[in-house]
């Protein structure tokens, strides 16, 4: 049997700094261009792209930045997409202006692979919200909806020539499957911001300050094949094995929703089954994934102990005649830390002042699900993420929320310029 190690508890990227005043980098005067803003992320939303395939969102995004004025060197593209378990066409994309005044880095970003169900978006606008013309397609504005916010940002900046600190942006790629581009980004590569915004989510006073940590675990289960009808005391059930290590855990309270003495709490998923062939056939081989999940690094490695000794247990409980059992492999990886930003930190504050500024109350979340924060944060980049309007994500009733989406632009350009 082989059992997959238990990874080393990474620590959680909160910052321990002293707040800043946000007082000393007031917005540049003026608003966004929002009807180039929108025209944007209309073009964004129609451009195929899902995750591995979004090299023609990056051109265009490339193009714009030139048609302003970006110096061509100043924009790169990594080898992330070289480190992924899919085959990707290109990796993140990257663009670093130096400072007009003296200030810390400061880095804008936000995804911009869509999940399968988009490609296809016919983009098209119903008053204050945006669908999709083709009822067999999601929207996409998840991300391009953020896509276009920190584009749009960069425009105002090398059009208008607004006094601003040295700024990165970054558009991340491989993020609905497993937040890879910003996994594997390099913080060296983005000039070591020490403040980041990061666009993907629903409403612009909305703060995620905090996210979930992600563990994916692969189970192999091995029975032995027999006649099902003839001979099935032959017979391992790999079928067996499997729900009775399923049926374990939701006895035992380690599926859906989990919760235990002391305050823990996670959840935990057996999401996909694969196995058999026919009903004659005793089942040989059985496949699983699942995950579980935790704000609590040591809490989410409990539930995933506990799922594999429930299989583990399983197998030794199926036997055939002759006494045999079955076996379980088990291998896991994380996906990602979860993290908090300390209610200090200075870039929650600076995000807070630019979303009061547009006079909206800046509310503070704790997410559920991984965001590319998770892995900026991992890196040491505190990072916190804001919403552009996006609605019924990964669904063909997704929707976008203009006014949203003009909000978010107003605040993306608040916290990346600053008047001297």
């Amino acid at each position: 049997m082989a059992k997959k190690k238990a990874p080393a508890r990474q620590p959680q990227a909160t910052s321990t700094k002293k707040p800043q005043s946000p007082s000393h980098t007031k917005p540049a005067a003026g608003e966004p261009n929002l009807r180039r803003a929108t025209e944007l992320v209309m073009k964004l939303m129609a451009i195929p792209g899902r995750s591995g395939e979004e090299t023609a969102v990056a051109e265009f995004i490339r193009q714009q930045l030139v048609a302003a004025g970006a110096p061509e060197d100043a924009i790169t593209t990594d080898n992330a997409h070289k480190k992924t378990p899919i085959t990707g066409e290109i990796g993140n994309l990257i663009f670093k202006l130096p400072g007009t005044i003296r200030a810390p880095r400061r880095l804008l970003m936000a995804h911009i692979d869509t999940v399968p169900i988009c490609v296809g978006s016919k983009p098209k606008r119903e008053g204050n919200l945006v669908r999709s013309a083709n009822p067999k397609t999601g929207l996409g504005a998840d991300n391009r909806a953020g896509a276009a916010v920190v584009l749009n940002t960069a425009l105002e900046i090398l059009q208008r020539k607004l006094p601003h600190p040295p700024l990165t942006f970054l558009w991340p790629v491989q993020e609905e499957i497993g937040l890879y581009g910003a996994r594997n980004v390099k913080p060296a590569s983005l000039g070591r911001p020490q403040l980041a915004f990061n666009w993907d989510g629903s409403a612009p006073d909305r703060l995620t300050i905090g996210a979930t940590g992600g563990y994916r675990i692969e189970i192999e289960i091995f029975g032995q094949a027999s006649h099902a009808g003839a001979a099935p005391e032959q017979g391992i059930s790999a079928t067996a094995i499997a729900s009775l290590a399923i049926a374990q855990l939701v006895r035992e309270g380690w599926h859906g929703l989990i919760e235990k003495p002391g305050g823990r709490q996670g959840t935990s998923n057996i999401g996909v089954i694969h196995g058999g062939d026919a009903t004659n056939v005793v089942t040989d081989y059985v496949e699983i994934r699942a995950e579980a999940r935790s704000h609590d690094s040591e809490f989410r490695q409990e539930i995933v102990n506990q799922i594999e000794q429930a299989f583990q247990d399983a197998a030794k409980q199926v036997r055939n005649a002759a006494g045999e059992t079955g076996r379980v492999e088990i291998a896991g990886r994380l996906d990602y830390d979860s993290f908090r930003l300390a209610s200090d930190e200075p870039t929650l504050l600076v995000a807070e002042q630019a979303v009061q500024d547009v006079g909206l109350t800046p509310e503070r979340a704790v997410s559920n699900g991984g965001l590319d924060a998770n892995w900026m944060n991992a890196h040491g980049i505190p990072t916190v993420t804001l919403g552009c309007g996006q609605m019924n994500i990964h669904t063909v009733n997704e929707q976008l929320d203009l006014a949203a989406f003009e909000q978010a632009c107003k605040i993306a350009l608040r916290v990346a310029t600053v008047e001297e």
